[in-house]
């Protein structure tokens, strides 16, 4: 599954790629994530399985929801609670509801 997380610049989301892949890893789930900005959305969702949009851009979740409605992907918010390197499972449990 290859999945994007999304933030204002791609910056922040790069920590918690790291807490994801360790735990995806522990619980023998193969994904593929890339920390990308919002204004990659376009571009990089087509080559992507979902995205999963950061908590503190959640004021831009409507237009980037309409844009996976029309490349026809799913697109997440994360919660506040797993935005952050603990938060990895919570992350997780959002990616296997897709599975």
């Amino acid at each position: 599954m290859r999945v994007l997380i999304v933030c204002s610049v791609g910056m922040s989301s790069a920590i918690l790629l790291k807490a994801i892949r360790l735990e995806a890893e522990k619980q023998g789930m193969d994904l593929e994530l890339k920390a990308i900005g919002a204004h990659e959305l376009e571009d990089e969702l087509p080559h992507s399985d979902l995205a999963l949009i950061a908590p503190q851009i959640r004021h831009r979740y409507a237009s980037l929801l309409a844009i996976g409605k029309r490349l026809k992907k799913p697109v997440h918010l994360i919660p506040a609670t797993g935005y952050t390197p603990l938060g990895a499972n919570k992350v997780l449990e959002i990616l296997k509801k897709e599975l």
